[in-house]
């Protein structure tokens, strides 16, 4: 009887050892669990570049932001001659004076579905976005997603170019866009702050 008692006593005690331990291990456990995020949220840099100043701004965008960068790239390259904008017959000047234009774009974004929030980024021609973007922003169902557009310029304002996306967007939210020529990082960084 006593031995039945004193296997009884040891067994309990040991169970009131374990429980504490037990205990620390499932904190420990839940302490280093990846933490679940409420909303999944991604985010694509897509830009049109004709000369590189695009590119070097979409590159710090994707950066600060952890963005996936995507280059939209044109089914016909755009020359020199193409982007000459005191030639009223240039084709760049043509297309940015006729909106109904919609170059064809050569690649295309992969699960474009995806992504929440799209930052849009081009240089300004005669005051507004080149066609293409139109041709890109048409190419995908962009009914909800947040577009953030940027741009560089060689002298335009930023004149009617959200207008003018609006109108292949229509369902889509817009942040105010800006042109970002010559901003470093840390100004970027404060122009994506200032969005939220």
């Amino acid at each position: 009887m006593r031995t039945r008692l004193n296997t009884i006593i040891t067994a309990v005690l040991l169970l009131a050892m374990l429980i504490p331990f037990a205990s620390c291990s499932a904190k420990s456990s839940s302490g280093n669990a990846p933490k679940q995020e409420t909303v999944n949220s991604k985010i694509l840099v897509a830009y049109f570049s004709a000369q590189g100043h695009t590119k070097a701004v979409a590159e710090k965008i994707s950066s600060i932001t952890g963005g996936e960068l995507f280059e939209i790239t044109p089914m016909n390259i755009y020359t020199e001659e193409d982007l000459d904008g005191w030639n009223e017959i240039a084709r760049g000047t043509r297309e940015s004076k006729d909106r109904s234009t919609r170059p064809e774009i050569a690649n295309n974004v992969d699960n474009f579905e995806r992504y929440d929030t799209i930052y849009l980024g081009f240089p300004i021609w005669w005051f507004t976005a080149p066609t293409i973007i139109n041709t890109f922003l048409e190419s995908y169902d962009t009914e909800g997603k947040t577009i953030v557009p940027f741009a560089t310029s060689g002298g335009s304002s930023y004149g009617d170019t959200e207008k003018d996306l609006r109108v292949s967007a229509p369902k889509a939210v817009f942040k105010p866009g800006k042109v970002l020529n010559g901003m470093d990082e840390q100004q970027i960084r404060q122009w994506i702050k200032s969005l939220k």
